[in-house]
């Protein structure tokens, strides 16, 4: 059996390629999966412009949101049987899932929700992770109390589309979206936002409601352009997550006054360094698909592309790239 892929080209890196290769064969961890579905994410476009600017020696697949079929397990793999039908986030330091079949360490794999079609399964898993971590693993969000006020930078986004709902089931706290496009907003409302305001004044816009700090913010996109905001409106002894990285050095001097905490979210912290509680985003797949078919929860889901081809992954990859993306966008094999 021969695996089929869709890679950065090597010999020109600002497109992509077609390649064949052997079927790996699984590790003691690993299981083998058959991928149905994959979405795309800001962290492939990332990737590929590091490949652009570095150079590859080889091809690189992208690819870390896929549900599929286990097609094989490893020796240690006791959770997972040939047939099973899953979705998971991946490995950022391992191939990805722009390929017809796929490697994957069982511990950081979900079964897939039963009530979702494949691309809706493929559309959640890197979001629903990254919000759940930042939620409740950063910011620790189910402690806070009724009267303390989360407000979620980003908020019609791919992740900001889990973390409203997330933190509407999972907590107490009121939660503040921004947008800056009605129909961006109403989607913000539709997932649960108590109040969403425009990021293009935010200070004036919390203002107008009677709203002069907020207790968590949790900053879904351009740390450096939102920090001066997020340094004034975070309340003393409050909690600022983050899931981008900065580009310039970030004032201190506020955070310091106000006794105020920093945190980075990065989803691939787990899987990169193999901590001890790798097997956690195994776990938290599972519990979102409950809530999804419990009704809880949807998928973010919101365009569908066909096939994998060079023409489809480009394509998907302009969208991302453009920067207006409500939801994701998958593209089904």
């Amino acid at each position: 059996m021969t695996l089929h892929a869709i890679a950065v080209n090597p010999a020109d890196t600002k497109n992509f390629i077609a390649i064949e290769q052997p079927t790996p064969q699984p590790g003691e961890y690993d299981l083998l999966v058959e991928v149905r579905a994959a979405s795309v994410n800001p962290v492939d476009t990332k990737v590929h412009k590091g490949a652009v600017k570095n150079g590859l020696s080889e091809p690189r697949i992208l690819g870390w949101d896929a549900s599929g079929v286990v097609l094989a397990v490893g020796t240690q793999v006791s959770n997972f049987k040939v047939g099973d039908q899953v979705y998971y986030a991946g490995d950022i330091t391992r191939p990805g899932s722009n390929s017809s079949q796929q490697l994957v360490d069982a511990r950081i794999v979900g079964h897939k929700p039963t009530s979702l079609d494949w691309a809706a399964a493929a559309a959640l898993p890197l979001t629903a992770l990254t919000a759940w971590e930042g939620l409740f693993e950063r910011l620790n969000l189910s402690s806070a109390g009724e009267n303390q006020t989360l407000l979620i930078v980003g908020g019609a986004g791919g992740v900001g589309s889990l973390a409203i709902p997330l933190a509407k089931l999972h907590s107490k706290v009121k939660v503040i979206a921004t947008a800056s496009r009605e129909d961006s907003a109403q989607w913000c409302r539709d997932r649960g936002a108590d109040l969403v305001v425009n990021y293009q004044d935010l200070v004036g816009e919390l203002e107008k409601q009677g709203i002069k700090q907020v207790d968590y913010i949790f900053c879904l996109n351009d740390t450096d352009g939102h920090w001066e905001n997020m340094a004034k409106l975070i309340a003393p002894q409050g909690h600022i997550c983050t899931i981008v990285e900065n580009e310039k050095p970030l004032a201190m001097d506020q955070l310091k006054l106000k006794s105020a905490a920093l945190h980075f979210e990065f989803m691939y912290t787990r899987s990169m360094f193999n901590t001890p509680d790798i097997a956690r985003q195994g776990e938290i797949l599972n519990d979102v698909a409950a809530l999804v078919d419990g009704g809880k929860l949807q998928s973010t889901l919101s365009e569908v592309l066909h096939g994998l081809s060079v023409e489809t992954l480009q394509a998907a990859h302009q969208k991302v790239l453009a920067g207006h993306m409500r939801g994701k966008v998958v593209i089904v094999y």
